[in-house]
């Protein structure tokens, strides 16, 4: 899946390992509040990395099955999506740990 995503491009998998916030509107200072930038008003950065989440979370979405999908479906950015899908295949360390016990009888 690592491959299938770095195809697109590299927005898509730093979408991926760094994450992506909606960006917000700034103050009179230019720091950040907690109202939501529309759309329309996105410099162009914004919308670059705005389409790397939007591609990876799609490649995620089409690249699961059905059950996997019902656990990523609510994600809006492809990191928290990565990240359930990498602990619902690995486990946590506790599920690794009586993976290895189970499968290497001492």
């Amino acid at each position: 899946m690592i491959a299938f995503l770095k195809s697109f491009d590299s927005r898509t998998w730093k979408a991926i390992l760094n994450g992506w916030e909606h960006p917000k509107v700034k103050d009179a200072n230019g720091a950040d509040t907690q109202e939501l930038k529309p759309e329309e008003e996105w410099t162009a950065a914004e919308d670059t990395l705005a389409l790397g989440n939007s591609k990876a979370l799609n490649a995620l979405f089409n690249g699961v099955d059905k059950n996997m999908f019902r656990l990523i479906k609510q994600c809006t950015t492809a990191k928290e999506a990565w990240e359930i899908l990498i602990t619902a295949h690995e486990g946590t360390s506790k599920v690794k740990m009586s993976r290895l016990q189970n499968n290497h009888p001492v």
